[in-house]
């Protein structure tokens, strides 16, 4: 069974770590991350959608471009509550590809309406591109921006979140840095 809240891959950064668009990167025979990220989710939710700056995937996919010509998951965010008339969204960064099923499934078992946000938490930090935000968090999503204040943990802060702690720090890898996604290939072949 599917969840019917819409999942959002969040692939409209810079990359400037990674010296190249991350999120075009071919990854565990796709031959793009966010074509890897977009089948996994179809898998578990009714729709996904790909948060971006621009048309630059070769596979068939809906996007939502980022009205804020800001680099940061902040403006996309509001983009996105300003596109998707819904509720709620879950929001994945593309460059998290172990983040699997039973994380997922875990912040999907603990929604909980009262909450502006759910959000997956390591002993490393709070990881603010993998869980659930509500509609209510828009009107200090929108603030911060107005504000300049790009940081989704300074926002998650001042919001009524209910952060969901995990043990396994590999599952919330990111590849932002060539290193990083040279280990994350050889992790592929270990598997």
């Amino acid at each position: 069974m599917k969840y019917h809240i819409p999942a959002v891959i969040f692939a409209g950064g810079k990359s400037s770590r990674m010296g190249e668009d991350k999120a075009l990167l071919p990854f565990d025979g796709y031959r793009t991350l966010t074509h890897y990220q977009y089948e996994r989710l179809q898998k578990l939710f009714s729709s996904v959608f790909i948060s971006t700056k621009e048309k630059k995937f070769d596979f068939e996919a809906t996007l939502i471009y980022d009205t804020y010509h800001v680099n940061s998951p902040l403006g996309a965010l509001v983009t996105l509550f300003e596109t998707l008339h819904v509720a709620e969204v879950f929001v994945l960064s593309v460059d998290a590809p172990f983040v699997n099923d039973s994380v997922i499934n875990t912040i999907m078992e603990n929604r909980k309406e009262e909450y502006d946000a759910i959000i997956a938490k390591t002993h490393h930090g709070i990881q603010p591109l993998c869980g659930i935000y509500r509609r209510a968090i828009l009107p200090l999503a929108k603030t911060a921006l107005h504000e300049n204040q790009h940081k989704l943990t300074q926002l998650l802060h001042h919001a009524n979140t209910l952060y969901l702690p995990f043990e396994e720090e590999t599952l919330f890898a990111n590849l932002n840095h060539p290193h990083e996604y040279t280990k994350a290939l050889k992790m592929l072949k270990k598997r």
